[in-house]
């Protein structure tokens, strides 16, 4: 039996094909009377809608496109799956892109909007240069920054600056003097939020005339396993600190292994504090910042869909607040 054509569905209802197509696009043009005459032979003859057509026929690809770097990354796959709970509410299709270096972010920058590949597109915890802005720009493509900022850009950001000081401040309050901070590369080209941390922990030890030490930060690869590395040399120094402030949970797990390797106790002789709230975190009870991981994607992908609905050409911003999550690794020092 040969399958149901869109000209078939003409036929039964007795109307053409260009008014059986707008009725599947939902077009307010058709009478309500002839709608249903064309929704019932839809329904008698069991014609399904060939997706690729119906996206040629509305002049969109009906995709929107997500570049993403070290998307196996926990807080990166939490603001994914708020991305997804909007798309699949959606008639979007979700195409990932997955950058891991410096080549294929350009690559993807220059080309996904060039190619008209995708409707829309989100860019997470990557920061555009100037460069890669105006070409953003001048495609014309909808685009949001999640994680990111540019100023001519529309975009959700966390205030990770504020983040890293109320981590920072809370260490201090507790009455530790003596902190350290591990992170990713400072110089990271994908991580502009490590930057903002580090500067949010100086701004908290100035603020309590402690000098900044630079034996204190150690900064490597993203992982477990480096920090454990990285806290090992921390914590075999003379003087060592006796808090230390992790850029995310994923460290700070790293961080904790390494102390207990040690035979130091947490949180007696060493106070831990991570960031980000991943469920790790809360399973472990590590006390940490919370960033809106989900609802970052959530707001990001929301804001995406509206721009693509009715364009703006002035940026918009949404400011996400962090929390500081009070749990069982940070203490007075001894």
């Amino acid at each position: 039996m040969s399958s149901v054509t869109i000209r078939d569905v003409a036929k039964k209802a007795g109307v053409g094909v260009g008014t059986v197509s707008r009725v599947l696009n939902g077009s307010t043009s058709v009478s309500a009377a002839t709608r249903q005459k064309v929704q019932e032979a839809i329904l008698e003859l069991q014609f399904t809608p060939n997706p690729a057509a119906r996206r040629l026929s509305r002049g969109k690809t009906m995709v929107i496109g997500a570049i993403v770097p070290y998307f196996t990354n926990p807080s990166v796959v939490r603001r994914l799956q708020g991305i997804v709970s909007v798309i699949t509410e959606s008639d979007y299709d979700l195409i990932l892109f997955d950058v891991e270096s410096e080549e294929r972010r350009d690559v993807f920058l220059h080309n996904v909007p060039r190619r008209h590949m995708v409707d829309g597109l989100l860019v997470v915890s990557l920061t555009p240069s100037d460069e890669d802005a105006v070409q953003l720009i001048d495609s014309l493509l909808p685009t949001i920054l999640i994680d990111a900022h540019h100023p001519q850009i529309s975009r959700v950001i966390v205030d990770n600056v504020t983040g890293g000081y109320q981590a920072t401040k809370h260490l201090i309050d507790l009455g530790h003097r003596k902190i350290g901070f591990i992170s990713d590369y400072l110089d990271d080209p994908f991580n502009s939020p490590v930057r903002d941390r580090f500067q949010g922990y100086k701004n908290a030890l100035a603020e309590a005339a402690i000098p900044f030490k630079p034996a204190y930060h150690r900064q490597g690869e993203h992982g477990r396993s480096p920090a454990r590395e990285m806290a090992y040399t921390l914590l075999s120094m003379p003087n060592a600190p006796t808090a230390i402030f992790a850029y995310s949970d994923t460290q700070a797990v790293g961080i904790i292994e390494a102390a207990r390797e040690m035979g130091i106790k947490i949180p007696e002789q060493l106070s831990v504090i991570g960031f980000d709230n991943i469920e790790a975190a809360e399973y472990l009870q590590i006390t940490t910042v919370r960033q809106a991981l989900y609802e970052s994607g959530v707001r990001g992908c929301k804001l995406l869909l509206d721009l693509m609905e009715t364009p703006t050409l002035t940026p918009l911003e949404i400011s996400l607040p962090t929390e500081l999550m009070l749990r069982n690794t940070t203490a007075p020092p001894a």
